[in-house]
């Protein structure tokens, strides 16, 4: 099998359903979790395998659930295919998010990003997740989509959050809060 198929030398590519223009807002929506994904990959290879196999399998998982979702947002019509991305997955997200969130000590202010390179880098995919729910808001103007797609990713940038104050912690170092936040977390 050849990598290369200059189907798309004329700046097209197909998705489920056509083909469109390679800066297709749809295109951007799944390309954004793709990117997503390789900077969890990264992530993952900045935590220390004995002291967090827990988060490194949630983090597997989650990979695996981005192609998912980009398999979703190349949907180009509703019916063509299934859709793989659902509640219960957002759900589980929840769950994993009260979980690790146990683990840290309470805040109550915005904190910096950063701190050990495993917690910086879940904070870039913190950020990235972000700009990719933005890019499915957007797409959901102009074209069908899977919702649950949206509250997975709304959900995920939390567990980011969540899990890149739980790789500090076990870690060692504190997180920093911003020096000028009022309160802005309830406390537990």
């Amino acid at each position: 099998m050849k990598i290369y198929t200059r189907t798309g030398d004329a700046g097209k590519t197909s998705i489920i359903g056509g083909r469109v223009d390679k800066d297709d807002v749809r295109v951007e929506a799944y390309g954004t979790v793709d990117e997503l994904n390789c900077f969890v990959g990264q992530a993952m290879c900045f935590l220390n395998p004995d002291t967090n196999a827990d988060l490194l399998g949630d983090l597997l998982q989650i990979q695996h659930e981005l192609f998912d979702c980009g398999h979703d947002l190349a949907i180009a019509k509703t019916g063509v295919r299934e859709y793989k991305v659902t509640a219960a997955m957002t759900t589980n997200l929840e769950t994993l998010i009260d979980k690790y969130d146990a683990m840290t000590p309470d805040i109550t202010k915005f904190i910096l990003p950063g701190g050990s390179r495993a917690s910086a880098s879940l904070h870039v995919c913190r950020t990235v997740c972000r700009r990719a729910e933005r890019c499915v808001v957007t797409l959901a103007r102009t074209g069908d989509i899977n919702e649950d797609v949206r509250n997975y990713l709304n959900r995920l940038s939390d567990l980011f959050f969540t899990v890149a104050r739980t790789a500090n912690h076990r870690e060692g170092v504190e997180d920093v809060s911003y020096a000028r936040s009022s309160d802005v977390f309830r406390r537990k």
